[in-house]
């Protein structure tokens, strides 16, 4: 609700599948961090819209969420090349910071 607004009820409801507001959803936590959100953004990983993916990734590199690295190792056959390359950086911060 706090980054989507009002609009924010129909997603969190079922009522409306915009990938807009799972993109902004992801984004925030691109600054403030919960540990708990580690699942679902893993999940998105695997969100059927490419922008919500890429996000995701950018995400999960900059906050080094470990339990990923399967799911992100996987993306390497996505078929968007922005995704593969936001996968790239994701996988090298995960396996460099794993080391």
């Amino acid at each position: 609700m706090a980054l989507g607004g009002p609009a924010a009820r129909r997603v969190i409801t079922g009522e409306d599948k915009q990938y807009w507001l799972r993109v902004w959803a992801a984004r925030g936590l691109l600054w403030a961090w919960d540990d708990r959100a580690g699942t679902s953004i893993t999940a998105a990983l695997r969100d059927e819209h490419w922008r919500v993916r890429e996000m995701a990734c950018k995400v999960i590199a900059r906050h080094r969420v470990g339990d990923a690295l399967p799911v992100v190792a996987e993306m390497h056959d996505d078929p968007v090349p922005r995704v593969r390359a936001a996968a790239a950086r994701a996988l090298v911060l995960l396996t460099t910071a794993s080391a």
